[in-house]
């Protein structure tokens, strides 16, 4: 299985924290109501993090394109995934998650923190496989993320517009029907989505549903 925390960017200096809460829980669902990828979606835990397992990793990662692309201008998140068992520890206030998994994404999300405060500020997505996993986990983690670098420093700097340029063709949508929803012209949509790498955004999302 597949744990995946997120917390979200600036949390703290956001004019409306509760707007930005429920703007986030607004592209939430429309992404899993898109793809429903995930075993358990992601949902509100303490202050500003959400919580939510997937299947796989590529499950995981498909999601995550598809959530940050959803994101309203001025609202970003942070990833943390982590790759082990995940399981569930029944308390007087509900269950709480437990297992390899989560200590795995936690680690991730750290590191994420780490390489946005000094290298990567692009940087929002990082994978963790946990010690007791495999030798091919540790790989596929590796590989992940040499590839999440390159994919978030994409969608880090893309407009509101192209942003939602991409979510409509990472679903399908032709271009004539992006710019009427845009109220712009079919050529303008495609000089936004050469422009910004948008192609290889769609196409990392197909493999990953292949």
């Amino acid at each position: 299985m597949v744990a995946v925390l997120l917390d979200i960017v600036g949390s703290r200096n956001l004019p409306d924290r509760a707007a930005a809460q429920r703007a986030l829980d607004e592209a939430i669902a429309r992404s899993e109501g898109d793809l429903q990828l995930a075993t358990q979606p992601l949902r509100p835990t303490a202050g500003d993090e959400q919580q939510g397992v997937y299947p796989t990793l590529d499950a995981a990662l498909a999601g995550l394109i598809l959530l940050r692309l959803a994101l309203p201008e001025g609202l970003d998140c942070r990833f943390g995934v982590g790759i082990g068992p995940v399981e569930e520890i029944s308390s007087a206030g509900g269950a709480v998650p437990e297992g390899p998994g989560w200590w795995a994404a936690r680690a991730a999300i750290e590191r994420t923190h780490a390489l946005q405060r000094r290298t990567v500020p692009g940087a929002r997505t990082w994978v963790v496989a946990h010690e007791a996993q495999s030798a091919t986990a540790h790989l596929l983690a590796r590989q992940a993320n040499i590839a999440l670098l390159s994919r978030d420093q994409l969608i880090t700097d893309m407009s509101a517009r192209t942003r939602r340029l991409t979510y409509g063709r990472c679903l399908g949508i032709t271009q004539r029907e992006l710019a009427a929803a845009e109220g712009i012209t079919q050529p303008a949509v495609s000089q936004a989505l050469a422009s910004s790498g948008a192609g290889a955004i769609v196409e990392a999302l197909r493999l990953l549903l292949a």
